[in-house]
């Protein structure tokens, strides 16, 4: 499913104060620093995301051979999370089965270390306005598992909507079963 025609996608590289810059995945030179960050936030992570369990070499590097394709064909925009020239984690920006039409979902995790400095309220505030640069997208999504409290704060920090839930099939051990959906609308355009 095309998010944008060709050539209006996001930026691909995103310039934020304090070092913090989110790049798209540039394949498998990113492999050896990339699968090191995954390898030690498996731990932090496993509860919650259920690729986690499947990680491994040839996972990561297949990951990451996919990423320039789905991005032009703008099925998917994938960014490493850079953290004063060093890779802390990945977010990026797509739509699934169950997204409603004009809707994109922003994901993103980081290793342990990066966490609780606000580079995911960061990195998503950035994403943000990428997303409603994109032809047809009215409102951006962050969903997760009701249990996962970290995650939360970053769309409550942003004016997200969180009032939605619904049931889903748990996938990762700490899931509940059930989603929490937050959702920003695109604000109106300003007479000029």
């Amino acid at each position: 499913m095309d998010l944008s025609p060709p050539g209006q996608g996001p930026d691909t590289r995103i310039e934020l104060p304090d070092g913090l810059t989110l790049r798209a995945f540039g394949g498998e030179e990113d492999l050896p620093e990339f699968f090191r960050v995954i390898d030690e936030s498996v731990e932090h992570l496993g509860p919650w995301m259920p690729w986690v369990a499947r990680h491994g070499h040839g996972e990561t590097a297949a990951f990451l051979r996919g990423r320039a394709e789905l991005w032009a064909r703008g099925e998917q925009y994938s960014y490493a999370i850079v953290l004063d020239g060093a890779i802390v984690g990945s977010c990026g920006l797509h739509r699934l089965d169950d997204t409603p039409e004009g809707a994109i979902e922003i994901g993103y995790w980081l290793h342990p270390s990066a966490t609780g400095r606000g580079l995911a309220t960061r990195a998503a505030r950035a994403l943000v306005e990428q997303a409603f640069r994109l032809p047809g997208v009215t409102t951006v999504e962050i969903v997760h598992d009701t249990a996962n409290h970290a995650s939360a704060g970053v769309p409550a920090r942003l004016g997200f909507d969180g009032d939605l839930r619904r049931p889903h099939e748990p996938t990762a051990p700490a899931e509940t079963g059930e989603d929490r959906i937050w959702r920003l609308r695109k604000p109106a355009a300003q007479p000029s």
